[in-house]
């Protein structure tokens, strides 16, 4: 049941309306303070005030809407976009058609003493008027114009600030930053102070983030976090911070369902580690990844899958041939696949889609296919590896089991990675092709694991109709993991392919080029 308005304590915290910001801010912003909400124009100022007016009616909060430089057609016309309906707050245009007449001199250019004077008498003639509990007042481009020197204006905001709070109500003041540069006078008066800002990619969505610059009396969790302005209002992907999210992991081992494979984990995978699945372009990551999560389905489990690269019928297709359907399990709600445009999403997004998956969804295994894909949201490498370390670092504590892909450059010989993070990664499986007796093949070994005893040696691994099968190891080969091996045996211990299991193979893995990646 909501507080009536009037019975707000002092430290009352005020909900934003805003998805995900008062998480940042710890639950919301203290009630009757004056705010600043900054940013150029088009990050979204206008939307984030309306939806805080919003949910003060929600609350059972008047709320009004003063606009110096937007008509009151066009806000309409902007909560239209959203489905909102603005006919429970207050609408007051400060200017009025009739104030463009010609015939009357009196605008808001000139005389400015004058028009200044007005313009604050109006604003605080309508807060006396309808006392609203929650007001917006936009902008201050129009005051900082009228006041012409940064002391009157100074004063006129510092009048306003008081007269507010003796009217006990919660206000907005928005900014568009036309004034010169490092012009921190708003910032030493308000209450708080939100910024909003975006920057324009070389390909793809712009990037919105939000930072709380200010926020007294608060503890809120700093720095940059991702926003987007979607129908519906603004939303904020907080920051991840593995710290805040303690959990507990079951140590018990986890089989693959290919024994193989088991094998050279040393037993299968440890719920709250990561695996990384490095290799190049079509030798089996997704597959092999595919096969761990569906094991992990059929013995109960909720899985995630985020697609980056592959698209969703391909992989449907080729995982049904490979007799690791993923149809049932999506029916019957144990595993839901996202593909993901990365060129559209931002990483907190991205980080905040993982932790619904987890945290609503129960998720117990997550599949990231791949990190090449996830690189290119990401303005520098630096940032990315922060980013997966604190991620990695929040489903290792909620006892998730992750399997990462990353493809690397070339086929055979030299192989490179776009960014290197297997120091991040539990286990890694490293998959690789070779060639002998005139067939091209493939191999997987198992490099690192933190969790338990594994083996050393190296498979060869086939994918065909029957799935995923791992041969014995390749002991009489040398150089296998650079792409150049050689054979110091008598005779070759490789697997049997058959011309029916080549058929299998050729059409377990698809002709159009994309490999079973």
């Amino acid at each position: 049941m909501d507080r009536p308005a009037a019975s707000f304590p002092e430290d009352y915290r005020t909900p934003t309306g805003v998805k995900g910001l008062d998480d940042v801010l710890g639950g919301g912003i203290t009630a009757n303070r004056l705010y600043l909400v900054e940013g150029t124009p088009g990050t979204g100022k206008t939307t984030f005030s309306l939806q805080f007016l919003l949910e003060g009616v929600r609350h059972g909060e008047a709320g009004l809407y003063v606009t110096l430089s937007e008509t009151e057609a066009e806000l309409r016309a902007v909560a239209r976009t959203h489905g909102w309906s603005l006919d429970q707050l207050q609408l007051f245009e400060l200017v009025p058609e009739a104030g463009l007449d010609p015939d009357q001199e009196q605008t808001l250019l000139h005389p400015s003493e004058v028009e200044l004077g007005e313009t604050v008498h109006g604003i605080m003639e309508r807060v006396e008027t309808l006392k609203p509990k929650r007001v917006v007042l936009d902008s201050l481009s129009e005051l900082r114009l009228l006041a012409q020197n940064p002391l009157r204006y100074r004063r006129q905001i510092l009048a306003l600030k008081h007269f507010f709070s003796s009217r006990d109500c919660t206000v907005l003041v928005l900014d568009d930053r036309t004034s010169a540069p490092g012009d921190l006078q708003l910032h030493s008066i308000a209450h708080g102070v939100i910024s909003l800002d975006q920057t324009a990619t070389g390909f793809g969505a712009e990037r919105r983030q939000l930072r709380v610059v200010k926020m007294r009396g608060i503890k809120y969790s700093g720095g940059y976090h991702d926003m987007s302005i979607n129908t519906g209002g603004v939303c904020v992907y907080p920051r991840l911070i593995a710290a805040e999210h303690p959990g507990t992991a079951d140590s018990r081992l986890f089989a693959t369902g290919v024994n193989g494979l088991d094998a050279l984990l040393g037993g299968g995978l440890v719920p709250g580690t990561t695996t990384l699945l490095s290799g190049p372009a079509g030798v089996g990551k997704t597959t092999t990844a595919v096969r761990c999560m569906v094991s992990g389905l059929e013995r109960g489990e909720r899985a995630a899958f985020f697609l980056f690269d592959e698209r969703l019928p391909t992989l449907m297709m080729r995982s049904a041939a490979l007799d690791m359907d993923l149809q049932p399990h999506i029916d019957e709600g144990r595993l839901r696949i996202r593909q993901i445009d990365p060129a559209e999403l931002s990483p907190g997004e991205f980080a905040t889609a993982v932790r619904t998956s987890v945290e609503v969804d129960g998720a117990g295994i997550v599949v990231v296919d791949s990190l090449n894909a996830y690189l290119q949201a990401m303005p520098e490498d630096r940032h990315l590896t922060l980013q997966m370390h604190e991620l990695l670092a929040y489903l290792g504590q909620q006892g998730v089991i992750t399997l990462m892909i990353l493809g690397q450059h070339g086929l055979v010989g030299d192989i490179r990675s776009d960014v290197d993070l297997s120091y991040l990664a539990d286990t890694v499986l490293l998959l690789r092709f070779f060639e002998a007796d005139g067939e091209v093949r493939k191999a997987i070994s198992v490099v690192k694991t933190r969790t338990t005893d594994h083996e050393r040696t190296i498979r060869e691994f086939r994918v065909d109709a029957a799935g995923l099968s791992i041969g014995p190891p390749l002991r009489a080969f040398q150089g296998i993991l650079t792409g150049v091996p050689t054979f110091r045996g008598d005779t070759a211990p490789l697997m049997n392919m058959t011309s029916a299991a080549a058929a299998a193979h050729a059409l377990g893995e698809g002709s159009d080029g994309a490999s079973d990646e």
